[in-house]
């Protein structure tokens, strides 16, 4: 199995399995979910993975076992930001919201749990000043430490929060979904492996993905500058699957 690294957006990953370009993707069953039916989604990840089985069942496609750990999307402003307006949670934004500068990623207009999520916080989307980057990249840390931008969206474990010391706000309407990690993959590639054993192999693997050990395995790429494949041999081997 060959990997190919930054695929693109939700939208275009999804695309790309059901046209066989990809095989398998991760996938975080709350936001998959809302691509599909986002009003299925709940705050309980087995039960939005269950749902998530329902609504790819009929492309052929299996979600395999969800991981104990979990990555949402966080919504984050400087400590200076924080404390000059008195912005601590996700309802402290629509006072402010014209004078801040948003980064968003360019899929959160189709996103619930991003659009619709800020709309219900009083947000008028799209904010006036808004710059498009991804969510979860090292661009959208570097502008909103270079005060490029003023809120940013990123997810939840990500390096940066803890490198620079942003404030997560919190999500007091309790709007994001259960975001825990679980193999998304093509039904005509099982049919080609030992379906079994490929299956309990990632499902072991994914079985030890905690919280914790997502942020670490960040930290140590993004800012101790190892290796992915290092630090995934050092994931599996500090946890007897390799």
């Amino acid at each position: 199995m060959k990997k190919k690294p930054n695929i693109g957006n939700r939208e275009t990953y999804m695309a790309a399995i059901k046209d066989g370009s990809v095989d398998l993707v991760p996938e975080y069953v709350g936001s998959g979910l809302t691509f599909y039916d986002k009003t299925k989604v709940t705050s309980d990840g087995q039960k939005n993975a269950d749902a998530l089985q329902a609504a790819v069942a009929p492309k052929n496609e299996t979600v395999l076992g969800i991981s104990p750990g979990q990555d949402q999307n966080a919504f984050a402003v400087r400590a200076d930001t924080s404390t000059s307006l008195g912005i601590t949670k996700l309802s402290d934004l629509a006072a402010h919201q014209d004078d801040l500068k948003w980064g968003l990623p360019s899929d959160c207009d189709t996103n619930e749990a991003c659009a619709g999520a800020l709309k219900t916080y009083g947000i008028n989307y799209p904010p006036k000043q808004r710059t498009p980057l991804g969510a979860c990249d090292v661009p959208m840390a570097t502008a909103l430490q270079g005060k490029a931008i003023d809120v940013a969206e990123f997810c939840s474990t990500q390096p940066a929060i803890a490198q620079f010391k942003f404030v997560v706000l919190t999500d007091d309407k309790a709007l994001q979904p259960a975001e825990n990690l679980a193999p998304l993959v093509r039904n005509d590639y099982l049919a080609k492996v030992d379906a079994t054993a490929f299956k309990k192999l990632l499902n072991d693997a994914s079985a030890k993905i905690t919280t914790e050990a997502l942020t670490t395995m960040g930290v140590d790429v993004a800012v101790n500058h190892k290796e992915v494949a290092e630090v995934a041999k050092a994931f599996l081997t500090a946890n007897g699957l390799m």
